[in-house]
């Protein structure tokens, strides 16, 4: 069975597309440099790929910039080395909960880690110049907003196979703040102007390659925003940003496992907050915040590690995640969409068959009827009458060939309600809410939807788990969906253009329509095994228990 620690790592290093050829015939420069109005990089340049790696967007977030907005780069003076990736922001450690299956592993950063983290990544063509205007493809990395690192993802397999199916793209990665370091939440952090600060990092980001992706051949009127998980909810909040205005630094939007969903409150976040100035020894201080901005960054990394994660019993009910706080977030990201309040741009939007499996492991002392039904309460519905409860009981029954891993029968259950909690997780945080918003966005705008099922039957416990995409998206398996997103970000349609040379792309011998095009029968693009089989299918699964999880998560703010 791959792991999980393999699927974080993508197994990209190395990758080499099978077709591979320069768009132009310019000159490469072995050494380029990129004079930016702040200071000038110097990048690298390896066959047909340009790279300028690490280069900051923002200044350090370290003394009174810690738990603070980000800033603005300062100039400096001669010429920065940007051909090395930046450090990854501080991760927080991950403790497995003991019956996950022992292969799997959570890796974070494998490289250098500090808070010295806003940077970015810049991989082009390596002939492309100012005014060549190319699209822009610009990725949020994921990790439950509590650890990952863009260095993870190898951008350039993006950049080769544009070139080589001539539709050329330009790809930016920024690292952001994550865990207490970007949503740290509470009222003193409100009243500091200080909450959502990870977002906040990506949207400083996003104004960076507005301002300077021309210099290195980009467009910043063709950015398209993609990320995947946390990335993906990312996403989701950049587009109810000031109520969906996207202030012109982006056309499109991918969300890989992630639409909007109901969020908490900055105030229910106070408890981890006083949590961690408790674990710190702040506890006594008249400014708690200043103390935390002061504290050894290893003493306040080792409180940190104590707050839950998302392998923690609470699972996917975050210490450390996007809140509402009546400043950047206003209401829960259902409530954006029920009021029209969204970017009206085109969008792909896709999840994997059995997203809840991963994050059910920490949860097998739940073993009865009665556990399950209070802990989905407690847990994620707390506003939920007992009568809407025992309906949810009736939507996810106990029947332990009905949940996840879907279409497994009686297989690969852990524990007698392990495939039920399964299955509820998955719909609550991904089939319902993505359901929900493909319903309403499909009336306003271009839309598309996928499905990932490979792995489904095959992979014990896990199944077509969360995150099992990754490996779909960043190597050369089979390129379907690197080339949707290529032809996505340079012609707002994922499917392959008319005149594209015969061969060139699997996608030419499908067609991947809208969702709102059958109303009956909305279609996904179903990834299924072996690979690389896909085929259409009706996005009509668990119909009335989704319609009923909607109805519910609509109650929150």
């Amino acid at each position: 069975m791959r792991s999980f620690c393999q699927l974080l790592q993508l197994l990209a290093l190395g990758i080499t597309p099978a077709l591979s050829v320069p768009f132009a015939s310019r000159d490469v420069e072995p050494s380029p440099t990129a004079a930016l109005d702040y200071g000038t990089y110097q990048g690298v340049t390896s066959g047909s790929v340009t790279s300028f790696l690490g280069m900051n967007y923002a200044q350090p977030p370290v003394g009174n910039l810690r738990f603070a907005a980000p800033q603005e780069p300062e100039p400096f003076t001669g010429v920065a080395d940007a051909t090395t990736y930046g450090a990854a922001c501080p991760q927080q450690d991950i403790v497995l909960p003991e019956l996950l299956p022992k292969n799997v592993t959570i890796t974070t950063s494998g490289g250098l880690v500090s808070e010295d983290c806003l940077n970015l990544n810049v991989i082009k063509p390596a002939t492309a110049s100012a005014g060549d205007n190319l699209p822009v493809l610009f990725w949020i990395f994921g990790g439950a907003f509590e650890i990952g690192d863009a260095s993870t993802y190898d951008g350039s397999l993006y950049v080769e196979r544009s070139i080589a199916l001539g539709q050329p793209i330009i790809f930016v990665a920024p690292n952001y703040r994550v865990n207490a370091f970007g949503f740290l939440a509470s009222q003193e952090v409100l009243d500091a102007n200080a909450t959502n600060l990870g977002l906040r990092d990506q949207r400083l980001a996003l104004q960076w390659v507005n301002k300077y992706i021309s210099q290195f051949g980009g467009d910043p009127e063709k950015v398209t925003i993609w990320g995947e998980s946390a990335g993906a909810y990312s996403v989701a909040a950049h587009l109810v940003w000031n109520d969906g205005d996207t202030g012109g630094l982006f056309r499109a939007g991918v969300m890989e496992s992630g639409p909007p969903i109901s969020l908490g409150t900055v105030a229910e976040g106070q408890q981890y907050y006083d949590q961690l100035v408790e674990n710190v020894g702040c506890s006594g201080e008249a400014d708690t915040l200043a103390c935390l901005r002061a504290v050894d960054y290893v003493v306040l990394q080792a409180a940190i590690a104590l707050s839950p994660s998302f392998f923690s019993y609470q699972s996917l009910t975050l210490a450390w995640e996007p809140r509402i706080d009546g400043q950047y977030i206003l209401r829960g990201g259902m409530k954006y969409i029920q009021q029209g309040l969204y970017a009206k741009v085109p969008v792909i939007i896709g999840d994997c068959y059995d997203e809840g499996t991963l994050f059910s492991f920490a949860n097998t002392n739940i073993t009865t009827d009665e556990e399950f039904l209070e802990y989905v309460q407690s847990n994620y519905i707390p506003i939920a009458s007992d009568s809407q409860i025992e309906d949810l009981g009736e939507a996810y029954p106990s029947d332990i060939s009905e949940g996840a891993p879907y279409d497994t029968g009686l297989l690969w259950a852990l524990t007698p309600e392990f495939k039920r909690l399964a299955s509820f997780q998955g719909d609550w945080l991904w089939q319902a809410p993505r359901r929900y918003f493909l319903e309403t966005v499909s009336q306003t705008q271009d839309a598309w939807a996928y499905l990932y099922k490979r792995g489904s039957v095959t992979v014990p416990y896990l199944g077509a788990a969360h995150a099992t995409d990754l490996l779909e998206f960043f190597t050369s398996i089979d390129y379907i969906a690197p080339d949707a997103l290529i032809f996505f970000t340079t012609n707002l349609n994922p499917n392959a253009p008319a005149d594209l040379e015969s061969g060139l792309s699997k996608l030419s011998d499908i067609t991947w329509d809208q969702w709102g095009s059958d109303a009956s029968a909305p279609p996904l693009l179903t990834f299924v095994d072996p690979a690389p089989e896909v085929e259409i299918t009706a996005d009509t699964f668990r119909a009335d228990a989704i319609s009923l999880l909607n109805e519910l998560m609509l109650l929150f703010p």
